[in-house]
């Protein structure tokens, strides 16, 4: 669905319960640090709207998008968040290096979440322009970076009630 569709930025947070316990971790790329600043500060508007605590909220910068699956599986293993964040903002440019960052910390990010059981959030602009990440971050299609609190939430809780389910899911 694409921006123009739906802003989750103006999304009802009150669905989502008590986030007062939950442990976020934010891996935020340097590149871009204009846009991607407004996106760490949206998803840290959102987490506290939420209720996580402040203290529960752990930051780190890597120098690229690139370089944010490597720091969120650091961030990981050390700090062992409930939910990482990967906020990273790649515009494109005049060859299809874009496409290869963007694919490579999709991928990652989803081995990531799979591999580890909690949700690695792909919290990573692709616009055509820098015009169109302005409009993500803030502008007039709300702030990614609430989105991707948002999702982490939601992903945190769903697990949380996945695992109180007294009957099997699958198998």
């Amino acid at each position: 669905m694409s921006s123009a569709d739906k802003n989750l930025s103006s999304i009802d947070l009150s669905s989502i319960g008590d986030c007062s316990e939950f442990t976020i971790g934010i891996v935020t790329s340097e590149w871009n640090d204009g846009i991607t600043k407004k996106l760490t500060k949206g998803a840290i508007k959102t987490l506290k709207a939420c209720k996580v605590k402040a203290k529960n909220i752990i930051q780190i910068q890597v120098p690229g998008s690139f370089e944010l699956p490597l720091g969120a599986k650091m961030l990981y293993q050390e700090k062992s968040p409930d939910a990482i964040l990967c906020i990273g903002c790649v515009i494109k440019g005049e060859t299809k290096h874009n496409e290869y960052i963007n694919n490579s910390v999709a991928k990652a990010l989803t081995s990531l979440s799979l591999v580890s059981g909690i949700p690695f959030i792909f919290g990573v602009l692709t616009p055509d322009t820098k015009q169109q990440a302005l409009d993500r971050c803030g502008g007039k299609h709300g702030n990614k970076g609430d989105e991707a609190a948002y999702t982490a939430l939601k992903m945190i809780a769903l697990k949380q009630e996945i695992k109180s389910t007294k009957t099997k899911i699958g198998f």
